[in-house]
């Protein structure tokens, strides 16, 4: 039988035997201080949906090999920034919730309820009522308290606030003495108390029926004093009020006004008071007379009687007419007011009233 001779390695099956043989030792002999293998460069993570501010990606992300490592991510350069937009002024609320303020008005601005006033549509408490129900608007748009407007806005009010007005009522009463005309002072009643069914005037041709409803907000447009007597206009109207009483009111009111004066001796003279009273003094009544440190506007001033004087004045002031006579050496004993513009006192009873007719006007 022929022996088999080995056969005899190659150059590369003896370089495969020695790794094999070298790494056999390493895993029998570890090293106590093995170093790492180096490791592959990690991809970039897909970019979120949203892309992140600043920052820009040049090509969408295809496979993890094709992905950019983060460290190559480039800023995008800065915008170019945005013109300024100009600020709507706003106002914090007591809620710190920002409420956008309307544009104010030029310097010929006007708030809307003086004028309202103005326009004699009503009284500026009666605006800024009608104003927060909502029943104004300015250029078809619903106002605002406070809201300034300019002489060629259009202002209209709701059918509501006309209706509302439609039920306001005016009282004309004839003040006896001892009723103060507001309120009660000093014991004393107000007028408003003799407002009721049976001290209504039997010839009052008005169809309106009363209501004690009517008594609410009735006011006085034009005092009397406690100790004078007369037309008291009491109305729920801001309008009239406005008309009698306002600050740029021109209405006359026309007073019945019974006065004496002091002798040379001392004496009071109650008789044949014109005869001794001088006529300059009745011109200084007329017009020169100051009160409250402001020239009085001229007034109409003219013997009734002997005994008494006719006063068409077109201001109020506080007891103006028995200051007036103080002055020039006159006191008054009685005071009656017996027309407001148009509307005269007439056959009205003392404490009796009637209430303004449809037709009638001051």
């Amino acid at each position: 039988m022929t022996e088999r001779k080995p056969l005899g390695l190659s150059a590369d099956q003896k370089q495969l035997r020695e790794q094999r043989a070298k790494a056999l030792e390493r895993l029998a002999n570890p090293s106590p201080n093995p170093s790492p293998a180096p490791e592959a460069p990690r991809a970039s993570p897909r970019p979120p949906s949203r892309q992140p501010r600043g920052e820009s990606y040049d090509s969408p992300v295809r496979d993890h090999k094709g992905a950019r490592p983060l460290s190559e991510v480039v800023r995008a350069p800065a915008a170019a920034p945005r013109p300024p937009v100009p600020a709507t002024p706003a106002v914090a609320s007591a809620t710190g919730v920002r409420r956008v303020q309307a544009p104010a008005a030029g310097p010929e601005g006007t708030r809307l309820n003086k004028r309202m006033a103005e326009l004699r549509l009503c009284s500026r408490r009666e605006g800024d009522a009608w104003i927060e129900q909502g029943w104004v608007t300015v250029n078809g748009v619903v106002a605002e308290v406070g809201q300034l407007v300019q002489p060629t806005d259009r202002i209209e009010v709701s059918e509501q606030a006309k209706g509302q007005q439609e039920q306001q009522v005016t009282i004309l009463l004839h003040k006896p003495m001892g009723f103060v005309s507001g309120q009660a002072e000093d014991g004393h009643q107000p007028a408003v108390t003799l407002i009721n069914p049976r001290t209504r005037w039997q010839h009052c041709t008005s169809r309106t029926r009363f209501n004690f409803s009517q008594l609410q907000g009735l006011a006085p447009a034009g005092r009397l004093d406690i100790d004078s007597v007369g037309l008291l206009v009491l109305t729920q109207d801001g309008r009239v009020a406005r008309q009698l009483i306002g600050e740029d009111s021109e209405m006359e009111k026309e007073y019945l006004v019974r006065v004496t004066c002091t002798a040379p001796d001392g004496s009071d003279i109650t008789t044949r008071v014109q005869d001794v009273f001088a006529p300059e003094k009745l011109a200084l009544l007329r017009h020169g007379l100051s009160l409250d440190g402001e020239p009085l506007k001229p007034a109409r001033v003219e013997w009734e009687n002997p005994e008494q004087l006719r006063f068409v004045l077109t201001q109020g002031k506080k007891r103006q007419i028995r200051r007036m006579c103080e002055q020039v050496g006159l006191k008054v004993v009685g005071l009656k007011r017996i027309r407001m513009g148009r509307i005269t006192l007439g056959h009205l009873p003392a404490g009796q009233w009637r209430y303004l007719l449809p037709t009638e006007s001051f």
